[in-house]
């Protein structure tokens, strides 16, 4: 195989210029996939570092700095870094809400990375027992975006 190493200097450019972790190219029987390794920052979190802080007591900060990090088990993670939409359309109902029961395979939410919509599907069947996002929030990969209980 012929390795056109110019082309994968510039997908390893669109990379770093658009946030993306990953992007694939295929031509006729040539196909390329650049990826690289992200890194989740701390500041991604302060929804989750509000509550148990303010609730901790002061003998145990080390434990409440713990468990922010970790993310709920049951958690319907972004596959992508992009823009979050809770619906459709502007002024169109939310896919969800807390409380709703959802069956796999439904439509959760939408991830806007570059101009393309790509549906959050519910990977098994439940009730929303939270939403961690806004509409149009950007989201990193692998960001906690729903619970299901």
């Amino acid at each position: 195989m012929n390795i056109d190493s110019a082309l994968v200097r510039e997908l390893a450019e669109l990379l770093a210029e658009t946030g993306l972790s990953e992007i694939e190219v295929e031509d006729g029987e040539r196909k390329i996939r650049v990826s690289r390794q992200m890194i989740q920052q701390m500041a991604a979190a302060p929804a989750f570092a509000a509550a148990p802080l303010a609730a901790a007591p002061a003998a145990a900060p080390v434990a409440s700095e713990a468990a922010p990090a970790a993310a709920p088990i049951d958690a319907v993670k972004s596959p992508m870094v992009g823009t979050v939409y809770l619906a459709a359309e502007p002024g169109a109902a939310d896919f969800i809400s807390v409380g709703k029961a959802v069956k796999q395979g439904d439509v959760l939410l939408i991830v806007e990375a570059m101009k393309v919509m790509n549906q959050i599907v519910a990977p098994k069947s439940g009730t929303v027992t939270a939403i961690l996002v806004d509409n149009q929030q950007p989201v990193e990969y692998d960001q906690p975006l729903v619970v299901i209980g």
